[in-house]
């Protein structure tokens, strides 16, 4: 099933419809949609693709020919393959000479490791041949730092590409448009985060513990194993990588606290820190008041799966190995509600951004000597300041006030336009009962049925 990337597809029919020359990059980690979306363009406008696979190159441009003798209903190719890559690219060349020809290359990396000379081939039928056809040529890849390499300034196709999409795990937005039931999709994004497989692979049926015991707690769903081989796909050292990220998954948020928790250096963890938030695995966030240079900045996982999968499957794999998984859905259920709340924060800030109607210029969180506020929203302009505490949880409207007062006690030692500001105050939780009534006290209030009304629509 298809759903979402409408922003990816405008931008690729706009490419299609103008019949130029295109050699256009789609990258991203597995799972992430780059096949289906590609396969969604070709299905709309025609064209194949052409998957790589680790296997040698002859082997691997015979597959290439029987695709394309099928695909063109060519008997000569069906008889003879190719035998090197320049014959592949003088036939595409061919066929791309009169009219549009979508071609897509996937998995590229695969191609490269047995054929190292082919971004130079590439190259050269660019330069001479292909970028005066309608050749629409797709390079895809779940290698992210090897697609990033291939357009870095030392690679023989540098320069070449006339375009490239990095794609991204979904948004609440386009989980909440598949799932339907709100609160559902709330509990499968903060588990199953953004990846397109793993969204459209839970039963929406079933409540989130059963989806969690069927897909993560048996050895032979997988996604049991899958984060693992994702980021193997990427990392040469593994074990360093992975302390980290259970240590971040775990709480560990500052660099201080990751370093104790993981018991390595402090050189080190600064040089893994960084590996991964180049492959956008993990962000790193300030205080949204502070300056842009602080060392106090905190860590997180960008995708909700791997926090779930490093912060309560990766540390109990021996239990679930030995056929435990009761044991390890018990700790998981205690502590699930409390995960999710966490989660819900980054829920609450597209929420805040998709009806903000250009009132905030800048979002984020706070924190200053153990006082912390979940969101803190600016307007640089009208200098107006909004403060938000989130909460995975049913509140009566006693409940609200109580926690508005603190927010206000905390708000006060927000450093921030202070002589000149207003302030504006909200709660944004699973549910408020008198919600109504905290709006007529001057207070922002959203829960599940407001994120309902702003996502499904």
């Amino acid at each position: 099933m298809f759903i979402g990337r409408e922003t990816e597809l405008k931008l690729l029919e706009e490419r299609i419809n103008s019949n130029k020359a295109e050699f256009m990059l789609i990258f991203g980690r597995r799972r992430i949609g780059k096949t289906e979306l590609v396969k969604k363009i070709i299905t709309l406008h025609g064209g194949i693709i052409l998957m790589g696979r680790e296997e040698s190159k002859k082997l691997q441009l015979e597959h290439f020919s029987r695709l394309l003798a099928e695909h063109y209903d060519d008997d000569f190719l069906k008889k003879q393959s190719f035998t090197n890559w320049d014959a592949f690219f003088e036939y595409v060349y061919e066929k791309s000479k009169l009219s549009r020809t979508i071609i897509a290359l996937d998995e590229f990396p695969y191609l490269i490791k047995e054929e190292k000379a082919l971004p130079s081939i590439l190259q050269d039928y660019w330069d001479n041949k292909l970028k005066n056809t309608h050749i629409f040529l797709f390079i895809m890849g779940s290698s992210i730092s090897m697609m990033e390499r291939l357009m870095g300034y030392k690679s023989p196709i540098y320069g070449r590409r006339t375009g490239q999409l990095k794609l991204q795990p979904f948004q609440f937005k386009d989980v909440a448009k598949f799932i339907k039931n709100t609160q559902r999709a709330v509990e499968l994004y903060c588990v199953f985060g953004g990846t397109p497989a793993y969204i459209t692979d839970v039963d929406q049926s079933k409540n989130i513990v059963d989806n969690i015991k069927e897909k993560f707690l048996r050895m032979d769903s997988y996604i049991y194993q899958d984060v693992r081989f994702v980021l193997m796909e990427e990392l040469n050292e593994p074990r360093y990588y992975f302390s980290i990220l259970e240590a971040i998954a775990a709480g560990n948020a500052s660099l201080g606290e990751i370093i104790n928790y993981t018991g390595l250096e402090r050189s080190l963890v600064g040089k893994y820190l960084s590996v991964l938030m180049e492959l956008d695995l993990v962000r790193r966030e300030i205080s949204i008041t502070a300056i842009k240079k602080t060392k106090n900045g905190i860590y997180s996982l960008k995708d909700n799966i791997f926090t779930f999968w490093f912060r309560f499957i990766f540390p109990y794999e021996d239990l679930i190995s030995l056929g435990r998984s009761e044991e390890v859905l018990s700790k998981i259920s205690r502590d699930l509600n409390a995960y999710i709340g966490k989660a819900f924060e980054e829920i609450a800030k597209e929420f805040l951004w998709e009806t903000s109607k250009g009132n905030f210029s800048k979002m984020g969180r706070w924190w200053h000597k153990g006082e912390e506020i979940d969101i803190v929203a600016l307007n640089d302009e009208g200098e107006d300041i909004f403060f938000f505490e989130c909460k995975w949880s049913k509140l009566n409207e006693r409940d609200a006030l109580k926690i508005l007062t603190d927010l206000k006690q905390k708000a006060a030692l927000v450093q921030w336009h202070d002589s000149m500001r207003k302030e504006h105050y909200g709660i944004i939780a699973k549910e408020i009962a008198g919600k109504e009534k905290l709006r007529e006290k001057g207070y922002q209030a959203f829960d599940l049925s407001d994120l309902n009304e702003t996502f499904s629509s």
